[in-house]
Order: C-alpha cells, then structure tokens, then sequence
C-alpha cells in the first residue's frame, strides 16, 4: 500500500469508503511482489496495480463487490491452460489477492496503519487472511513501541494468539520483511496444513539508503539512478568545494564530511538493505572507510577503481586487520562488465550488480538461460504456505 498511501490516507480523511486489494503470495513469473496494491473507493475510482494489466479488471470488480457485501475475501488468479486470453496471468504465475473493504473510524488498526504510513512512520499491518470465518480480516497495526486494534471481538479468546501475531510482525518491521505467519489459535507457529490462521504482514519502512562517497562526475549518475531504484540518497565528500547540492541536485542530502567519520554518525541509521558505493578511488579516504564498513550489517558495498587500485586497497586493508572474508565482501571494481565508458553507462553497471545482489541474479543474460526469472521468488516459494481457498478461473 505505500505507493498508494497518500490518496488511501485523503480517501480516509475524506471520510469515503474504499476496497484494497493486496497480492499476499506470489510464484512462477507473476509480475508484483507481495504487498502491491489497488484500491477502489465508493465512486469507482480505482489507484494502484497488483498484476500491471493482467488481472486488474476482475480484482476491481472483487473490490467493488467487497465495497456492497462488507466481506473480505482471499482469491487465486492463475494461468489458464485452456485460454491464455482468460482472466488470469498469461505469464504462467500464480497471484493470490486478498481483498478488503476499509470504512473510516470502523477499524482503529486499519485507521492507524493509514495514518503511520503516510507520515512516513514505520508499521506492520498483521491482517489475518485465512482462517476461522470471524477473525477473516481481523487486523493489528504495528509500530516500535506500541499496536493498536485486535484480532477478535472478544480478546480473550484470542488473546495468545494476538500477543504471538505483534510479536512477529514487530520482528519483521525491525527486519523491513513482508510475508505471511501461519499461528495456530493459542499462538504456537504451524505449518502448513496444521496451521489455523494465516496471517499477511506488510511492514512498511523508510526508503533504503543509498550512500555515495566521493563527489565525482560519475557520482550524479549513480545518485540518479539510486533514486529511479528507490533510495534514499546521501552524496558525501570532504572537499566543500565538490560536495555541494547545485552539482547533485537530485541527492536527498549532500554532507561535507570525511566519509569515515560521517559513516561512524549514521550507525543507527543503516542496515541490511543500505548501499554504500565508493568512488573516491583515493586510499586516504577508501581505507579509513572500507575498514568500518566491511565490518557492518550492510547490504552491498562496492568500491571503484583500476585493478590495479583494487589490488593495493585490498592489501592496505589487511594491513589494518581486516580479514580475508570481511575483504571478500567488497564488490570492486564496482559494477558489472557492461564495457560501460560514460558515467551514466558506469551508473548502469554499479545499479545492475546492486540489483543482482540484492535478488541473487545470475548476471547472464536472460535468453541464455532457462530457469525462474525470478530468483528470490524462486528461493521463497517452497517455504511459502499456499492459501486454502477457491481458486478463480474463467
């Protein structure tokens, strides 16, 4: 829902009813990842995508048909064998949608979950998707400190198993993980087919950070496309007269700091998913960096330079103790061998080797191989739990 957010949060202020449909599982070659969203309101105006084409028509009506009856309801769109042209996802994968009807000031979960995520406040909304009848749609909204709403009517007959959903969805916030928890009613983790409740966590956090280092011509190209990729982008260098925000206009902020000492003041403000890319290629300030930041929960570092470069940093930085496997995690020279020449070509490179770390891709090209293109999908999809509804075919 986050890139829906701000007209879901002016429909709610507005006082107007709405549907929302969230994919809650996803496998083969479906073109959304969970979480992604569309929303109907009471005049028919649809915001937001779950397929990008594929099955948008039939989930609107679903979203209109939860508006009239007030029910939720969990629905299968898959490929169909027979006609390719039916409703259904002709690319061979399987879209499991769960749709929801909102009414402002009905739900204090859903209601807060709104307002957290347009003010940009990080939160988990824990829905139950599957299960018994009367907790279908049942929602808790999750933050750091504190939740609001509960899962039934009646709390104490729910009330392990409540504890037990804020609990996990607060770890996967802290994660920055959506996915689905299958619990039983007193609480205890199930699996799949002993499991009494489904629920879908959608945790939804700050952009990631991306951080550049070394304010150099090729720098505004990978600021740029950090930000087409969705990071939050940071550009820092020590020489003021490089470091300034008229020649990274598209940078979130530009910081005029050494890159070391500035990194050691944003240690509660990284983690798993933050970028670091190195482009200084000056040891003065790559081995102060690199040494801290090869020993930090980071997603992805990467460092430019020659070959050559690349061989004399890694010796300075076992002269400074780092060992062989921390070493190992330094992605240099940066990028991946595109031949690129321009520094929006390099820009490309560095983004492409990002994006394949981050996915575990392959780096080969697409018609060279035969296997999922998916790759992190492909990975999840035999821990994900298949929901036990009907399935929708045309």
């Amino acid at each position: 829902m986050q890139d829906i957010a701000e007209q879901l949060h002016a429909w709610h202020a507005a006082g107007r009813s709405f549907a929302v449909a969230t994919v809650v599982g996803v496998s083969g070659s479906a073109p959304r990842d969970p979480g992604a969203a569309l929303a109907v309101d009471t005049t028919g105006e649809a915001i937001g995508s779950v397929s990008g084409g594929c099955v948008e028509g039939a989930v609107y009506e679903l979203c209109q048909e939860a508006l009239e009856s007030g029910e939720p309801v969990l629905q299968r769109f898959g490929f169909s064998d027979e006609d390719a042209f039916a409703v259904g996802l002709t690319c061979g994968g399987i879209l499991d949608v769960f749709v929801q009807p909102v009414v402002p000031g009905a739900d204090a979960a859903l209601d807060a979950g709104i307002a957290y995520i347009a003010s940009g406040t990080p939160v988990a909304l824990a829905r139950v998707i599957d299960g018994p009848a009367g907790l279908l749609g049942a929602t808790v909204a999750v933050t750091a400190g504190t939740h609001h709403g509960s899962l039934s009517p009646a709390p104490s007959t729910t009330a392990a198993l409540e504890r037990s959903a804020v609990a996990e969805a607060r770890a996967m916030l802290d994660a920055g993980r959506t996915g689905r928890l299958e619990l039983g009613l007193d609480g205890r983790p199930c699996d799949e087919g002993r499991g009494t409740v489904t629920l879908f966590v959608e945790s939804y956090v700050p952009a990631p950070r991306m951080l550049v280092f070394g304010a150099i011509d090729f720098a505004a190209a990978v600021v740029r496309i950090g930000k087409f990729l969705g990071y939050r982008v940071t550009v820092c260098d020590a020489r003021p007269v490089f470091a300034t925000e008229r020649r990274f206009p598209d940078a979130d902020e530009v910081v005029v700091d050494w890159p070391h000492r500035y990194l050691d003041s944003q240690l509660d403000r990284i983690d798993g998913r933050t970028v670091l890319c190195v482009l200084t290629h000056d040891a003065k300030f790559d081995i102060p960096l690199l040494e801290r930041a090869l020993r930090l929960p980071v997603g992805y570092v990467g460092a430019m330079g020659s070959r050559r470069t690349h061989r004399d940093r890694n010796t300075r930085l076992r002269e400074v103790g780092l060992t062989d496997t921390e070493i190992g995690r330094l992605r240099s020279p940066i990028g991946l061998d595109l031949g690129a020449r321009t520094p929006e070509e390099t820009a490309v490179s560095v983004a492409a080797e990002i994006v394949a770390h981050r996915r575990g891709g392959s780096c080969l090209p697409l018609s060279a191989g035969h296997g999922p293109i998916h790759h992190d999908l492909a990975r999840a999809e035999a821990e994900q739990p298949r929901p036990r509804r009907r399935s929708h075919a045309a």
